[in-house]
């Protein structure tokens, strides 16, 4: 589990492919590596993966096919950066919200508006059927940060930055076009669901005892 503070940046130093396979080295941030352990998970982007090698302040991590193809690390090149995080211990403080580092889709910055000390980006969606799980003020994960979704449309969302935000993390640089991880609040999505079943099932057992016309 992860808490959606991005604890720093990391370049990638290396890319090893393979089909349908690649490793990535990183540089981790020095204050990041103290106890760090093969089999340790770190948030890459969101991304959960898990260290398969430590040479110093270099850091390997495998990423298989679906990782690939549902998250954005398969479009970094060397000389990249990426949010990252270590997995959470029981007593950290949650600074953000929880979140499990399973990237559920992608979504396209669609527009940056800046003004003095603040910045809001729009984000366009990958998946739409995801949309009724965005929620005015509810959380989102995008590249591995915690944030509060502003507006909403039937297709859009925006989140609103600070200056911390966008010195600390890599969405100070992103541009539009820029394809970001997103990971849905498990919280809102169980709820949203289950109102849904709940809904369907009432509405099934009308239909049920009402006379057919």
């Amino acid at each position: 589990m992860f808490t959606g503070i991005v604890q720093g940046t990391a370049t990638l130093v290396s890319i090893d492919e393979k089909p349908n396979f690649r490793t990535h080295v990183i540089e981790m941030p020095e204050a990041m590596l103290p106890g760090l352990e093969l089999g340790a998970s770190v948030a890459h982007n969101g991304c959960c993966l898990t260290v398969t090698e430590i040479n110093g302040n270099r850091v390997s991590f495998d990423l298989m096919k679906e990782t690939l193809r549902i998250t954005n690390l398969g479009e970094l090149v060397v000389g990249d950066s990426v949010n990252v995080e270590r997995a959470a211990k029981f007593n950290d403080e949650i600074g953000g919200h929880l979140m499990s580092g399973h990237i559920m889709t992608t979504a396209e910055v669609a527009k940056i508006l800046t003004s003095e000390n603040n910045r809001q980006i729009w984000f366009k969606i990958q998946d739409k059927t995801l949309m009724k799980y965005i929620l005015h003020k509810g959380y989102i994960g995008i590249d591995g940060i915690s944030l509060t979704v502003g507006e909403v449309t039937a297709s859009r969302f925006c989140v609103h930055l600070i200056p911390e935000t966008l010195q600390r993390t890599t969405l100070g640089s992103k541009k539009l076009g820029n394809r970001i991880n997103i990971e849905i609040d498990p919280q809102t999505q169980a709820i949203v669901d289950t109102v849904e079943r709940v809904l369907a099932q009432r509405e099934a057992a009308l239909a049920a005892v009402l006379p057919k016309e």
